[in-house]
């Protein structure tokens, strides 16, 4: 058997999602069916090009890079792998799909950072740097800082071995990292605590939320209020924490729960001080990811 081939299949036995990388760790190119997807009918993955959306790949080849991962040791040995297996040059895993997140360290200068800021946890050796390996999911994101990446819920890592130490709890100290800036920017002409413009949340926009709306907008206005505390700098951060703790309540609700409008509320929150609208937009989206919910 392809020694690439048992070692997804030894990842997969121990629930790491598995898919083959081929040269310069690049995963295969999609199938014929969505190399070209733009939703149309009958396409298998439902218009998704770039898999931005989660939900696990059903082509029958490798496709759309770590969405295919998978433990099911029928696909990774059935036919349709099997191309994929003659020209892969390494193993890579998905991180999110094990419930972990790893922390890229390319650069000897990022794995000193790490040593000084973020709590110790499983070490892997890379070509460049390491791996630091947390038990728990986030949102991805690259270049998070010099020579840093997260991948988690939407990214692949390489497979280099099971490292040395002891995995530990996801900590805050590399989810913000995700939304970091260094100061607030002076508020536009004109900027308010929050967009007039926004319509307030209500059961127009609700139907299938489970809560009252004095709840809704009682943890809203303290979210807003929190931000609103953070004139000078962190607003970022607390817009990215605020939409993760409110996306949270609505996780059991069978939707639509106006999840859109919270979101226009805190980005206009966090414009308000100062926070380019680019930059909370993202916070937000990587808050309600985060909680494993999307705006609706």
């Amino acid at each position: 058997m392809n020694p690439l081939l048992q070692l997804a299949l030894e990842l997969a036995r121990i629930g790491l999602p598995a898919l083959p990388l081929r040269v310069g760790k690049s995963p295969l190119g999609n199938c014929r069916a969505c190399r070209k997807n733009v939703g149309r009918p009958g396409v298998v993955c439902g218009g998704r090009p770039n898999m931005k959306d989660p939900g696990p790949c059903v082509c029958p080849a490798p496709c759309h890079a770590w969405a295919a991962a998978t433990t099911d040791p029928a696909v990774l040995t059935g036919p349709g792998w099997a191309r994929a297996w003659r020209e892969a040059e390494a193993v890579a895993y998905h991180p999110g799909g094990a419930g972990l997140t790893v922390v890229d360290l390319d650069h000897a200068d990022a794995v000193a950072w790490a040593r000084t800021n973020l709590p110790p946890t499983l070490t892997v050796t890379t070509t460049r740097g390491e791996h630091w390996v947390y038990r728990g999911t986030m949102a991805s994101a690259n270049k998070v800082r010099p020579n840093i990446d997260v991948k988690s819920l939407m990214q692949y890592a390489r497979w280099l071995g099971y490292g040395t130490g002891v995995m530990a709890p996801l900590p805050d100290a590399v989810r913000a990292l995700v939304v970091r800036e260094e100061a607030n920017r002076p508020p536009a002409n004109g900027a308010r605590l929050a967009s007039s413009t926004t319509p307030p949340w209500s059961r127009t926009v609700a139907s299938g939320c489970r809560h009252t709306e004095r709840y809704i907008h009682t943890g809203l206005q303290r979210g807003l209020a929190k931000i609103a505390d953070c004139p000078e700098s962190g607003a970022g951060s607390q817009a990215f924490g605020v939409a993760r703790f409110l996306a949270a309540q609505h996780t059991r609700c069978p939707g639509p729960c106006g999840l859109d409008t919270i979101a226009q509320h805190i980005i206009g929150a966090a414009v308000g001080v100062g926070v380019p609208h680019d930059y909370v937009t993202r916070a937000v989206d990587r808050g309600f990811a985060a909680a494993g919910a999307h705006a609706a």
